[in-house]
């Protein structure tokens, strides 16, 4: 083998190597943070239940 073409393949092999160890170590990341983003969307469903139940509360006290 030609030493130009063995650089070559070896090359090639290392770069697709380092793109798979790329892959594999942002795709946890994206669910950590997709995790986040549903955690923060479920407190922020229940925070707006709390203000809205602290201001209908509020609002039912002050007209009695």
């Amino acid at each position: 083998m030609n030493k130009s073409l063995h650089f070559q393949w070896v090359s090639q092999w290392v770069s697709r190597l380092l793109l798979v160890i790329l892959a594999l170590v942002s795709l946890p990341g994206c669910r950590v943070v997709g995790g986040i983003f549903k955690a923060g969307v479920g407190v922020g469903v229940i925070m707006a239940v709390v203000v809205v139940g602290l201001l209908f509360a509020l609002v039912t006290k002050t007209r009695a």
